[in-house]
């Protein structure tokens, strides 16, 4: 490799690392004067890299977005982490992305050292990514959503809900969301007046219309979801208020199982759902820290039936062991 051409190559390794160079700072760092930096940007854009350049003070050279993808420079860390990024995209139940990610993926191992191929599958192993059964999410419809979030236009689209009714929706889209393996969109419903969370495996045919809108206040949008997903589709709901912080309990509650608030430094409370009541007090025994029942107060009687149920099996247990002789097996 020619002089010239290392130093073409270091010279575009240096304008990716940082937005703005000046002429003098690239010069230092190449070792060569501002006329030669001048000449070596000239033969990069000559292969089609977009370098800007900007007079005055904060000027200098930037590389800009063309219209065309340009060979990207990347470090051995920056290699590794695109690369263990794509597999993980190739395991995300988008459709359309997974195949492209293996394929990108594909391209980008035939070119890496020896030693990086070996340090990503080495990653990629000790991550032991596991694929599960998840809907799966078009690419079309996350992009053509994502970008209407962006821009702040109107989409219409076709929605299937978890009953397998189907209806028109015109929406404004406020944020796109991955919780749990799942694809969450939270818009305004036009139509019903009110806010809605949608899930993007249940959609088709999306269309982003011209028509802008001026954005609505909206309050936690994660909380409002993990709500929408957690607590509103199921006929029973309870308020505890559980006596641990709120980061203690948010690690042994799911985005999926509930919606935590905190209560003061020490507590916190959570909302969940479920279909019956005795179902979700058995879940809630589980968890670690003093429980206090908020609503409905029926969810207490589900408690103390579980607790006496709890003693009648300690107590069978306690009356099997007094009934052994000392040589049986299981005695003490």
């Amino acid at each position: 490799m020619s002089d010239v051409t290392r130093r073409a190559l270091r010279l575009l390794s240096l304008l990716q690392s940082r937005s703005v160079w000046t002429g003098p700072e690239l010069a230092a760092e190449l070792g060569v004067t501002t006329r030669t930096v001048r000449r070596d940007v000239d033969r990069l854009r000559e292969l089609g890299y977009p370098v800007l350049t900007s007079n005055g003070h904060g000027g200098g050279y930037q590389l800009g977005a063309g219209r065309e993808l340009p060979p990207l420079l990347l470090s051995e860390k920056e290699a590794v982490a695109v690369a263990v990024g794509l597999r993980l995209t190739a395991a995300a139940g988008i459709e359309g992305l997974d195949q492209e990610a293996l394929r990108a993926l594909a391209a980008l191992e035939r070119i890496l050292p020896g030693a990086l191929r070996a340090e990503v599958g080495a990653v990629s192993e000790a991550m032991g990514v596991v694929g599960r059964a998840l809907p799966q999410v078009s690419s079309d419809v996350l992009l053509e959503l994502a970008t209407s979030v962006r821009d702040r236009v109107r989409v219409r689209l076709d929605y299937r809900r978890g009953d397998g009714e189907r209806s028109q929706r015109r929406l404004e889209p406020y944020r796109v969301l991955a919780v749990d393996g799942h694809w969450y969109l939270y818009a305004w419903d036009l139509d019903r007046e009110d806010w809605r969370t949608f899930r993007l495996d249940r959609m088709a045919e999306v269309h982003a219309s011209t028509f802008g809108f001026t954005p609505r206040e909206t309050g936690d949008v994660e909380q409002a979801v993990r709500e929408a997903i957690a607590v509103s589709p199921y006929p029973k709901e309870v308020t505890v208020r559980v006596h641990l912080p709120v980061e203690q309990v948010s690690a042994m509650v799911p985005a999926r199982a509930g919606t935590l608030t905190a209560d003061g430094p020490d507590a916190c409370l959570l909302r969940a759902g479920g279909n019956d009541l005795r179902g979700i007090a058995l879940h809630l025994t589980w968890m670690d820290g003093r429980i206090e029942v908020i609503d409905p107060p029926e969810l207490l009687e589900q408690f103390t039936w579980i607790a006496r149920r709890a003693g009648e099996v300690a107590g069978d247990v306690d009356g099997a062991d007094k009934g052994r002789r000392p040589d049986e097996p299981g005695s003490g």
